[in-house]
């Protein structure tokens, strides 16, 4: 059954569990639930509950053929921005929890991640590569203010010499300004901030928790003021929502002084589809139908296609037309006229006795 209201300060409208794993299906009962509706009005805030987590090992690897990193860390499961659209909310179901509420409410913390990193950096025969942060949860949402698990992953890398790079929707990177310039010197860093929008109400619907688009504009000039190297995404691209911001967007990151950026299709896979149906029937009822219709013509008649390269290359005359807006916004703003590749030679390995320290 449907929420009798919305629920604000929240992306998810609902708390549903995937069937495609064979999970209880958990339904409120509807008598009590109009009950409570009609007499006491929508219920409290949901409030955010943090797990901490004993994990074995804090990298991990892919072979996909289309990622262009093998190997990342995520100091934190879930994500409290709650960005709708998020392609990572289905992982919470690997816990029996719901990728829509659950996900950004009930959250996962490592706090060994900077220890088993030094661990695991120190094993014989290990060979650096670029290491991928924020691929699966933002590594600087709300708990990070808390924990610092970021902060002491990046003060390994440094320690060490091992690049890393950073995807975020959260200002609060600037936080980490120091270690950032650091390793940027020595070419072991970029950072990414992801811009959807530069509406802020927009944003507080699509991203409730993540920062907002004035700040994630600022955290750029400041990234690229202390010589990091700032990254601006355009992502993801929500058709007949977001897609007015493109160029605008790109023409506020350069003056900022944003030297590349890129863009990424909305992507819905498995639960990730109807929760962002349910999203568009509570707040853009009137363009709903268009949404999905045109996330369709660019996969193929679906709502995803999952296929290696595929999925990261939309297709169809709507695809052919936002890439070619970006692709003119970037020549005029000349951007992406080059792209540094992060140094991996300067690698040293953690000593025995620090690691030995940690425990």
């Amino acid at each position: 059954m449907p929420n009798p209201f919305p629920v604000h300060g929240r992306g998810a409208q609902s708390a549903a569990v995937p069937q495609r794993f064979g999970l209880a299906a958990r339904e409120a009962d509807g008598d009590w639930l109009d009950a409570r509706a009609e007499i006491d009005g929508p219920g409290p805030k949901l409030r955010t509950m943090v797990t901490e987590e004993k994990a074995k090992r804090i990298i991990s690897r892919n072979s996909s053929p289309d990622i262009p990193f093998d190997r990342s860390i995520n100091a934190y499961r879930g994500c409290e921005h709650g960005c709708i659209y998020c392609y990572a909310r289905p992982t919470h179901a690997f816990h029996d929890l719901s990728p829509g509420l659950d996900f950004e409410t009930k959250l996962f913390a490592k706090p060994d991640a900077a220890a088993l990193l030094r661990a695991e950096l120190g094993k014989r025969g290990y060979s650096p590569a670029v290491i991928a942060m924020g691929t699966n949860t933002d590594p600087y949402q709300p708990i990070e203010a808390t924990y610092r698990l970021t902060r002491q992953v990046l003060e390994v890398c440094l320690e060490t010499r091992h690049p890393v790079t950073i995807t975020t929707k959260s200002a609060r990177v600037v936080r980490d300004l120091d270690l950032l310039a650091e390793l940027a010197k020595l070419n072991l860093t970029a950072v990414s901030l992801s811009v959807t929008s530069l509406d802020p109400k927009l944003s507080g619907l699509l991203e409730p928790r993540a920062s907002s688009p004035a700040k994630r504009l600022d955290a750029l000039e400041k990234l690229a003021a202390a010589g990091v190297p700032a990254h601006v995404s355009v992502a993801p691209v929500v058709p007949a929502i977001t897609d007015e911001f493109i160029e605008r967007i790109l023409e506020a990151a350069a003056a900022r002084g944003v030297k590349t950026a890129s863009w990424i299709m909305l992507r819905l896979p498995h639960e990730v589809a109807p929760l962002m149906r349910e999203w568009l029937d509570v707040h853009y009822p009137d363009r709903a139908g268009k949404v999905m219709g045109i996330v369709q013509a660019v996969r193929g008649g679906k709502d995803y296609d999952s296929r290696f390269f595929e999925r990261m290359k939309p297709q169809g005359v709507w695809a052919d037309v936002f890439r070619t807006r970006f692709r003119i916004a970037c020549q005029r703003l000349g951007l992406n006229r080059e792209m540094p590749a992060l140094d991996c030679s300067q690698f040293v390995p953690p000593s025995a006795d620090e690691q030995l320290a940690l425990f």
